[in-house]
């Protein structure tokens, strides 16, 4: 019985872990650039909470400190691509 238990609280245990819903940015040119790029190493909630707070300045240093500092293997093309999207989207 005790197992049945156990095995119960795994399957409930991953399946709430699947259930979780992707999070979904601002349709828009470059929109797909940033869910590869941004999204291979955090989660895209990070664009949606800090949006409220960063400018267009603000976003294009988030981008190079990724790039930088994070080790973030985006390319030139794909940085500007990214600022202007989070700039237009999500900029205050």
């Amino acid at each position: 019985m005790r197992s049945v238990v156990i095995g119960a609280a795994v399957l409930l245990t991953f399946a709430g872990a699947g259930a979780q819903e992707r999070v979904r940015l601002t349709p828009g040119p470059g929109v797909e650039k940033v869910e590869a790029n941004c999204a291979a190493c955090h989660s895209l909630d990070y664009i949606q909470m800090n949006s409220p707070f960063l400018t267009s300045t603000q976003w294009d240093a988030e981008v190079k400190k990724m790039i930088n500092v994070m080790g973030a293997p985006i390319n030139e093309a794909d940085a500007k691509t990214i600022v202007e999207y989070l700039s237009a989207k999500y900029g205050s």
